[in-house]
């Protein structure tokens, strides 16, 4: 086999940074790879401490079980729910450029800070299942971007990765300048689990994966469906969460 030498190697590599210069995976643009590293400080990656139910940050340690004020008032259906990083300024862009830009470079190291933040919802799981998009939207947008990240943690986690049990039967509304009802009622019984699940999700763990979480109201509607068919305990896995003040659940 022919070896090439260092000094053609990087030749060849100026040639195709040339032809193809290299992108900022936060932004798009080329001048900000010099300073990628100081973009990437600017993102909140979330961990410990928070709620013990739905993730919610916690500036300090109350204690494993604690909780957050709005579970404390009514816990959502899912088992527990936890995100790799704030969805904020510094992170839009992003989450943006994957979701709807078709920049999927960052799966590798977004699949390994979903499984840092959500290591306790991956214990003894079973499946990790998306959060299906309507064939309409999927068809327009040409890929399911939950399902992406779920192929990719899966690949790194002990949990099969199956997007054959959660149908959406509706299309519904973006869930995009909705409020925290607003939001609910637009998933209310919008999935389904498929005819040929139904066995085996029977006391079933699950782990959804979405790519954003903002009320939370998507990831409730997914688990009271999967608990109604016959699933034990589902959790969630996001690559990304909205933290501020919400809403009080009635």
């Amino acid at each position: 086999m022919l070896e090439i030498s260092p000094q053609i190697k990087e030749v060849m590599l100026r040639a195709i940074n040339i032809v193809l210069p290299p992108q900022s995976l936060l932004t798009g643009s080329l001048e900000a790879c010099g300073t990628e590293g100081d973009i990437w400080a600017q993102l909140k990656f979330l961990d410990e401490p928070c709620c013990a139910h739905c993730g919610f940050p916690f500036e300090f340690d109350e204690g494993r079980e604690a909780l957050c004020g709005r579970c404390l008032i009514k816990l959502p259906a899912y088992n527990m729910a936890r995100a790799g990083f704030e969805y904020n300024d510094a992170s839009r862009g992003l989450v943006l450029s994957f979701k709807h830009g078709g920049r999927t470079q960052g799966l590798q190291m977004f699949a390994g800070h979903m499984r840092r933040a959500g290591r306790n919802c991956l214990e003894g799981a079973s499946y990790i299942v998306p959060v299906p998009l309507h064939v309409s939207r999927r068809i327009k947008r040409r890929y399911n971007q939950s399902a992406l990240l779920a192929r990719a943690l899966a690949k790194i986690s002990d949990p099969v990765f199956d997007p054959d049990i959660l149908m959406r039967t509706r299309a519904t509304a973006t869930q995009g300048g909705r409020s925290s009802s607003s939001r609910k009622r637009n998933v209310q019984g919008a999935f389904q689990v498929r005819t040929g699940a139904l066995e085996r999700i029977k006391g079933a763990k699950i782990v959804l994966v979405d790519d954003v979480m903002t009320t939370g109201a998507t990831l409730e509607s997914c688990a009271r469906t999967l608990k109604r068919a016959g699933a034990e305990n589902v959790s969630a896995i996001t690559l990304a969460r909205v933290v501020k003040p919400a809403s009080i659940p009635t």
